[in-house]
């Protein structure tokens, strides 16, 4: 019985043995099914818990200007996707900023909000009345934000919040031809200065044939689509912006804004240097890069198409100054959505994060033509040497310190298209400058009345 009872004892002891090496192995010091997978994500470059279970991100991105922004993305994301295995960013493309803006909206008013998406810096104050947006303020560090150029923060802010990150962002910049100009007789190294010299040259650069018909403009300046950012710039060249900087006030019918207006008809109707009537936003690169107009106003996001396409030695300058130089800022953010999974948004962050690395800044910059929104771009060795090999890239960058905040309001839809009716009405003489301000003013005034305190 000695012996039997021994036997048992050891056998239980060996049956306990192996129950506790099971155990372990699967839940206790991570050797066997726990390491391995650990191990597996660490090879893969993430080690987070969030990461265990597969994500996928819907990412509405606009398309507004030339170039083949749409495969830049699709890497962008295939990229970020190598970098983070478990989650897939899907980017919808959307057709123009309005389109996308209708889109998001539309999404967001049926509960099925996207996780991220590109739309206008202006379109903050008409989401934040949506309650579209997550606070983005808590998500990053101060040094984050403070790592953007300041005229870029400040359409990403409703007093001390910010709601989304500068992403693909322009400012307006003089484009002109330096064959023409040497045609011409002007210093194809001289462009514009102020007004007076930009309606001279444009003056000489305006050529016709025997007929007596135009074959080459001396300026064009696009008059739909985004006539109110054209006119913003006129004005803030003129020494008045035309907001305020909470969304509940306009400034439409200053003097400075009518002196700008005035300027801008004049252009085509009194000077002849510029097509009258409408000028689509799309058509004025073409023309530039056809040969059509020796000069243009136009987003710096359209540089690279420029680069790629002209086949003249062209330049880039500030806009002319009035009484000092100007331009609105411009282009898309970021913007996370509120009505999503939390660990979604915490993959948004992650996505935003790394589309916002100095590297991937400046190859943006170079292939879009988009203006670096951080210094720490431009000290990249990518942009300093691409800089340095074209030079035309560092003007919108240079004339960031004369930018200011885009108009920008509560109803943004509604005051913005309104502006532009008007603004187009004045350009094809169905009112005067002063007669589209004051209808301006008053409309903006009795949408946003609401808004103020």
């Amino acid at each position: 019985m000695k012996k039997l009872s021994l036997v048992i004892m050891v056998w239980m002891l060996l049956l306990t043995a192996c129950s506790s090496g099971g155990q372990q192995g699967a839940a206790g010091n991570g050797n066997s099914v726990a390491s391995a997978d650990q191990s597996g994500k660490e090879s893969q470059g993430s080690g987070n818990a969030e990461d265990e279970q597969p994500i996928e991100l819907s990412f509405y991105f606009p398309v507004a200007v030339g170039g083949p922004i749409t495969s830049f993305i699709d890497k962008l994301a295939a990229d970020f996707h190598q970098e983070n295995p478990s989650i897939t960013v899907k980017p919808v493309y959307a057709g123009s900023y309005q389109d996308t803006m209708t889109k998001a909206a539309t999404a967001v008013q049926g509960g099925n909000a996207p996780d991220l998406a590109v739309l206008l810096s202006t379109e903050l104050y008409s989401l934040l009345e949506m309650d579209a947006l997550e606070e983005l303020t808590p998500r990053f560090s101060e040094e984050y934000f403070n790592g953007f150029y300041e005229a870029f923060m400040s359409n990403t802010k409703s007093g001390d919040q910010v709601w989304s990150v500068p992403f693909q962002r322009s400012t307006i910049v003089l484009y002109y031809n330096k064959d023409m100009f040497k045609e011409a007789g002007l210093d194809p190294e001289k462009a514009p200065a102020n007004w007076d010299e930009l309606r001279e040259f444009a003056s000489k650069l305006t050529v016709k044939d025997s007929s007596g018909s135009v074959s080459q403009w001396g300026l064009e300046i696009p008059s739909t689509g985004y006539q109110y950012w054209m006119l913003q710039a006129l004005s803030l060249q003129s020494g008045s912006n035309i907001v305020n900087n909470n969304g509940t006030e306009v400034y439409f019918n200053k003097p400075e804004v009518k002196e700008a207006l005035q300027f801008y008809t004049d252009l085509g109707r009194k000077d002849k240097v510029m097509p009258e009537g409408v000028l689509e936003w799309a058509t004025v690169p073409s023309d530039f890069i056809s040969g059509k107009t020796a000069m243009m106003f136009h987003t710096t996001g359209n540089l690279s198409k420029v680069k790629a396409d002209a086949t003249f030695d062209f330049g880039v300058a500030y806009l002319p100054a009035n009484k000092s130089y100007g331009s609105p800022t411009g282009g898309g953010n970021l913007y996370v959505f509120k009505d999503i999974p939390e660990e979604r948004k915490a993959a948004a962050v992650k996505f935003i994060e790394f589309l916002t690395q100095p590297e991937r800044v400046a190859q943006w910059s170079i292939d879009t033509g988009y203006v670096g929104t951080t210094e720490a771009a431009y000290e990249t060795e990518l942009l300093k040497s691409y800089v340095a090999g074209f030079p035309q890239a560092a003007v919108a960058r240079d004339q960031m310190k004369y930018a200011s905040s885009e108009l920008s309001t509560y109803q943004n839809g509604q005051v913005t298209k309104l502006f532009n009716d008007n603004i187009q009405s004045a350009l094809l003489g169905e009112m005067t400058p002063e007669e589209a301000l004051e209808k301006s003013q008053q409309q903006a005034d009795d949408i946003l009345k609401k808004y103020r305190k």
